[in-house]
């Protein structure tokens, strides 16, 4: 029977007092006695078969204590460091005859026995140094007084202690497979796929497990408990034991540590939050926890391109909310598919295809020197974002609807380098023009607004008046009509939105008409136009198309018009 006190516990107890009965095996008399929070007032009272989260100060050694009743007795330990590695070193006392259980059969008091006991030097049966989940285990142990140090000389930290005296029936702890690795079956740019074979606990025994993924550029993580630590702060404690699985009916908040006003002063913990964890008030970033249930394979997305990444997966039983670590790997994702840089020749326009969230590079080398570079762009569908960099520099970056015309200062022998990237709601299509002849314009000057404003008083049920915008440049504009079923929504005509489409992609029965329009006077630079011959009680598709001097056409926004059904 293994039986666990601190020595604090002992200073707490008058002379005179009745002897005071440790944690049992009895679940009766266990659940009766982790009721009695005077009982457990310090947490270095570690019960059979509980685990305890516990808080060490950087070189402050702490002890523990239990009691092991009986000769031949299985015995296991086993101590989690979190986020610092940990010196830890277990020993036992023999027993005096009297405290055996050969006596009376009344428990000496604690007071008397540790004035016997504690003076003497206890054989040591393990000790170990380091970071990793480590364990001692004995088929066959002594009866005695057991004692655990513990001494973390590189910072404050925390730990996990757990002791049983039946390890083979409470395996609190999720067993591993007999290949414990992590594989990565599929590796992508932002993507990498794990694959692991399941806990033989989920898969024999059919206790309820979950796994957790963890994934961070730093390193490998040994436990759960070292995730925990670095996702909150340096300075706070660990997540509370779980009710009825260890003693969370008491207030846990100091594990061990003076509640009063003043320790606060010198030690600022994070009150624990509603969650059980505190949180730190600065987030740790590139560090993600993903718990996906009993799947065995996952695919974890939205990462970095070339960029290296350690991944770890931990067993948690969902019972005791106790976790095993299988063995931790790491995967440099794949490079960005290299870019091919389109060369633009001076005043010649090239045609542009982005794909949805995609981007293009082109480049510009003018053979002769310049003054000034022009860059003249028509966004055919929504809008695109332009970046131009000469030799490096950042010199435009905005975003481009319809058609756009940037002047730049020019410099002898320059390269600009442009990156365009297409739109998130789909494929982008666009013509870009690049030139160092101020002259050279290829595409016709749009005013602001290039709506077509139908008159609803002068609708007919052959006729319909239309106006648009025009420019102080002479133009010349084509205006086509093509019948629509009735149905015929926004929708249906957002996706004919395509600007780039010019008039001799039409039928020739669907032109009305071609005319030369400008003004001087940009307040009178408006046009009307009635088109004739059409049917009662019919919708058309009314389209606007402006054609500049290089022969370039650009369209207005379509149109939806209804001739009347009765006159």
């Amino acid at each position: 029977m293994l039986l666990l006190h601190c020595p604090l516990l002992l200073l707490l107890l008058p002379l005179g007092s009745r002897p005071q009965k440790f944690p049992t095996r009895d679940e009766e008399l266990f659940q009766m006695q982790i009721r009695d929070k005077a009982f457990f007032h310090d947490t270095s009272v570690i019960p059979d078969g509980a685990e305890i989260s516990s808080y060490l100060f950087r070189d402050t050694p702490k002890r523990y204590f239990f009691v092991v009743e009986e000769d031949n007795t299985p015995l296991a330990v086993t101590v989690t460091p979190c986020d610092a590695p940990l010196e830890w070193k277990l020993s036992v006392q023999e027993l005096p005859e009297e405290a055996s259980g050969e006596g009376s059969g009344d428990p000496e008091p604690l007071e008397q026995q540790k004035q016997q006991i504690t003076s003497e030097e206890g054989t040591e049966l393990f000790s170990y140094k380091g970071n990793d989940v480590e364990y001692f285990v004995s088929s066959s142990s002594p009866s005695g007084l057991y004692q655990l140090d513990l001494l973390s000389t590189e910072k404050d930290t925390h730990f996990k202690v757990y002791a049983t005296t039946t390890p083979e029936s409470d395996q609190p702890y999720p067993e591993l497979p007999y290949d414990p690795r992590i594989d990565v079956t599929s590796l992508g740019r932002t993507t990498v796929t794990l694959a692991w074979k399941p806990s033989p606990t989920a898969s024999l025994l059919k206790q309820p497990i979950q796994y957790c993924i963890v994934i961070n550029k730093e390193h490998n993580f040994k436990s759960l408990c070292a995730v925990e630590a670095k996702l909150s702060s340096d300075d706070v404690f660990m997540m509370a034991p779980k009710p009825g699985l260890d003693f969370s009916p008491f207030d846990f908040a100091h594990f061990g540590f003076p509640a009063d006003n003043n320790s606060g002063k010198e030690r600022s913990f994070l009150k624990p939050s509603k969650f059980g964890r505190q949180t730190s008030s600065k987030p740790r970033v590139d560090l993600n926890k993903i718990c996906i249930g009993n799947k065995n394979i996952f695919t974890v997305s939205d990462l970095k391109p070339d960029t290296q990444y350690y991944f770890d997966m931990f067993a948690v039983n969902t019972n005791t909310n106790m976790s095993t670590a299988y063995v931790g790997t790491f995967a440099r994702t794949k490079e960005e598919a290299k870019q091919k840089t389109v060369e633009l020749k001076d005043g010649k326009v090239a045609d542009v295809f982005i794909k949805r969230k995609g981007a293009k590079f082109l480049r510009f080398a003018p053979v002769s020197s310049h003054q000034k570079v022009t860059f003249s762009i028509h966004s055919c569908l929504d809008a695109v974002q332009i970046q131009v960099r000469r030799d490096g520099k950042l010199l435009l970056s905005q975003s481009v609807e319809g058609v756009r015309q940037f002047q730049l200062r020019g410099k002898a022998k320059a390269k600009y380098l442009i990156r365009l990237k297409g739109s998130k709601k789909g494929a982008s299509m666009l013509k870009i023009l690049a030139t160092t002849r101020p002259n050279k314009q290829s595409f016709p000057s749009l005013p602001e607004d290039t709506r077509i404003k139908a008159f609803d008083k002068l609708r007919t049920c052959s006729s319909v008046t239309v106006a648009w915008l025009g420019t102080q440049e002479r133009n010349k504009f084509c205006i086509y009509k093509r019948e629509v079923d009735d149905n015929y929504n926004e929708e249906q005509k957002r996706r004919e939105q395509n600007q780039c489409l010019g008039p001799d992609t039409r039928k020739k029965l669907e032109k009305v008409l071609c005319k030369y329009f400008h003004s001087q006077n940009i307040q009178r630079a408006v046009t009307t136009e009635t088109i004739r011959g059409l049917q009662p009680g019919k919708s058309y598709l009314l389209d606007v198309y402006v054609i500049g001097h290089g022969g370039h056409s650009v369209k207005y926004q379509s149109k939806l018009v209804k001739t009347r059904k009765f006159c």
